[in-house]
C-alpha cells in the first residue's frame, strides 16, 4: 500500500480551513448587498444562523463516522459537500433559495472542520502535532483578516454571488489531493452513533429558531402548538442521551458545577461574537454609508487582536487564574458593547475599529481559556468529548443569538416603520447598502438611517444583556484544584 503524502494532504488541510474560515466572516460582510438584491430583511439573520446551525448538529456525527468507516471518505464527502452549497449558493434567486443552500454548505462545513483536525492528529507525531495545528489555527486566522477586506472588494467590483463562488476552486483542488494522496487502511472500529439525541436535538433548535423568528406573527394557537412541541424535544432528548452509549451531549460532566459554567459562557459570548461581526457590515453602510470594502475593513481588527488574546492566555490563566481571567475579560467587553450602545448616529470609523480591536482580543482569549480549562477539568481519556461539547455549545450559542438578535431587530424595525407612513420594508432593504441607498430620495435617507439605528442598539443591548449574564455565570461556581494538569 502506498504512503500518505503528507506534505500535500496538510497543504489540503490548510486549503479547507482557509476555505471555511473565510466563509464565516465573508457573508456578513456582504449581507448588506444580499439583503438589498435579494429583498430579505427581515430574515436576513437565517442565512446565518441556518449554517452555524448545520454546521453544531452535524459535527459529532461526522466525528463518529471518521472513527467507524474512516476519515478520508468523511472528508472527501465534506469538501464535496461545501463546495455544491457554496456553488448553489451563488446562483440562489432568492432569500429562501440562499437559505436552503446554506443547509448544504452547513452540512459540508460539519465534516470539513473537525475531520482535518483528525487527519492531523493521525499524520504527525505529538511534538509535531502542536506546532502543525498552530499553522492551521494560523491559516484561520490569515483567512478571518483577509475575509472581510475580500468580501467588500468582491461586492464592490464583481457581485455578491462571488464570494460563494471563491470556495468552488479551493474546493476543489483540496478534493483531488485529499483523494490521491491520502492513504489509509479500512476501518473496522464500531462507534455507536447518537442519532435519536441528534434527531431530538435537531427538532428542538428549529423549532425554537423559528419559535423566536416567528414570535409576534403567527396565531396564538401555532405559537402554543410550538411550545409543546419544544417542551416534548426537550424531554425526548434528555431521555435518548441518558441512555445513549455515546451520547452527543455528556450530561455526567454537566454535573460539574465549574465544567457547566465555563460552557455557558462560551456558549453566550460566541453569540455576542457573531452579533458583533454580522450587525457591524450593516451599521457601517446603512447609517455611515461607506462602501462594501470599507466597511469589511470595521471587523478586521476582531480578527487580527483575536489572536493575540488567544496566544496571550496561557500567561493570563498563569498569573490570574480562570475566574479573574474571565471577569477582566468580560468587562472589556461591558466597556466595548456600551460604546455601541451610546454613541451618536454619525460615529467615525476609527471608533468602530477600536471597539473591534478590544473585542476581538476578549472574544480570543475568553473562548480559548473556555476550551483549555474544559480540556483541563476532565480526565484525560474524555478529552475529546469535552472538547467536542465545547465547540458545540459555541455553534449553538452562534446559531440561537443570531436568532435572538433577528427578532429583535425585526421587532424595532417594524416598530419604528409603524410611525412613519412614508416609509416601507423595501426602502428598508435598499439603505442598508450603501450602493443601493443612492436609489432613494434624499429627503428619506436621515429617517431610514434612524430607524436601522434603533434596531442596531437594540441588538447591542441584548448583548449588553448577555455579557452581564456571563458575569454572573462566572461566579456561581468554585475553582477546582487540578491534580492531572497545571492551571
Amino acid at each position: 500500500m502506498k504512503k500518505t503524502n503528507v506534505p500535500v494532504v496538510t497543504l489540503a488541510i490548510f486549503m479547507t480551513t482557509f476555505m471555511a474560515a473565510i466563509e464565516g466572516t465573508i457573508v456578513s460582510t456582504a449581507m448588506p448587498t444580499i439583503v438589498s438584491d435579494l429583498n430579505g430583511l427581515e430574515i436576513m439573520n437565517w442565512v446565518v444562523s441556518i449554517f452555524l446551525f448545520m454546521t453544531a448538529v452535524s459535527t459529532p456525527l461526522y466525528g463518529k463516522l471518521a472513527d467507524s468507516i474512516g476519515r478520508k471518505p468523511v472528508f472527501l464527502f465534506g469538501i464535496a459537500l461545501f463546495v455544491v452549497g457554496s456553488s448553489l449558493c451563488g446562483l440562489a434567486q432568492n432569500m429562501v433559495e440562499l437559505i436552503l443552500f446554506r443547509v448544504i454548505q452547513g452540512l459540508g462545513s460539519g465534516a470539513v472542520q473537525p475531520v482535518a483536525i483528525t487527519i492531523i492528529a493521525d499524520l504527525y507525531t505529538l511534538n509535531k502535532r502542536t506546532k502543525m495545528l498552530g499553522l492551521n489555527s494560523g491559516f484561520w486566522g490569515v483567512a478571518s483578516v483577509i475575509a472581510p477586506l475580500l468580501g467588500g472588494f468582491i461586492v464592490q467590483h464583481l457581485s455578491w454571488h462571488w464570494i460563494f463562488y471563491i470556495n468552488v476552486p479551493i474546493g476543489v483542488i483540496a478534493f483531488l489531493l485529499v483523494l490521491f494522496y491520502l492513504k489509509e487502511p479500512k476501518h473496522h472500529t464500531k462507534s455507536k452513533l447518537d442519532l435519536k439525541g441528534t434527531v431530538w436535538l435537531i427538532v428542538l433548535l428549529l423549532t425554537l429558531m423559528f419559535f423566536l423568528q416567528e414570535l409576534g406573527s403567527l396565531s396564538l394557537w401555532i405559537m402554543l402548538a410550538l411550545a409543546a412541541l419544544i417542551i416534548l424535544a426537550v424531554i425526548a432528548f434528555i431521555r435518548a442521551e441518558k441512555r445513549a452509549d455515546d451520547p452527543i451531549m455528556p450530561f455526567t460532566m454537566l454535573k460539574d458545577r465549574e465544567f457547566l459554567a465555563l460552557n455557558l459562557i462560551a456558549l453566550l459570548i460566541s453569540g455576542v461574537v457573531i452579533g458583533f461581526e454580522f450587525y457591524i457590515p450593516t451599521w457601517m453602510q446603512g447609517i455611515n454609508g461607506t462602501n462594501a470594502s470599507l466597511a469589511g475593513f470595521a471587523v478586521t481588527p476582531s480578527s487580527v487582536m483575536w489572536v493575540v488574546g488567544s496566544f496571550l492566555i496561557g500567561w493570563m490563566l498563569g498569573h490570574w487564574g480562570i475566574k479573574r481571567t474571565f471577569d477582566y475579560m468580560l468587562i472589556l467587553l461591558v466597556f466595548a458593547d456600551l460604546v455601541l450602545v451610546l454613541v451618536p448616529i454619525y460615529t467615525p470609523f476609527w471608533v468602530f475599529c477600536v471597539v473591534a480591536a478590544v473585542n476581538g482580543f476578549a472574544f480570543g482569549a475568553i473562548t480559548t481559556a473556555a476550551q483549555v480549562r474544559s480540556q483541563v477539568l476532565v480526565d484525560p481519556k474524555d478529552i475529546g468529548v469535552a472538547t467536542s461539547f465545547n465547540t458545540l455549545m459555541k455553534y449553538l450559542g452562534q446559531t440561537m443569538m443570531v436568532s435572538i438578535y433577528g427578532i429583535t431587530f425585526n421587532t424595532i424595525v417594524a416598530h419604528q416603520l409603524a410611525k412613519h407612513s412614508n416609509l416601507n420594508q423595501g426602502m428598508m432593504n435598499k439603505i442598508v447598502s450603501a450602493a443601493k441607498a443612492k436609489e432613494l430620495a434624499p429627503n428619506l435617507i436621515p429617517q431610514l438611517r434612524q430607524v436601522l439605528f434603533s434596531a442596531l442598539k437594540g441588538v447591542y443591548v441584548v448583548s449588553f444583556v448577555v455579557i452581564i449574564i456571563s458575569i454572573v455565570l462566572n461566579h456561581i461556581y468554585k475553582v477546582h484544584k487540578i491534580k492531572h494538569s497545571t492551571r
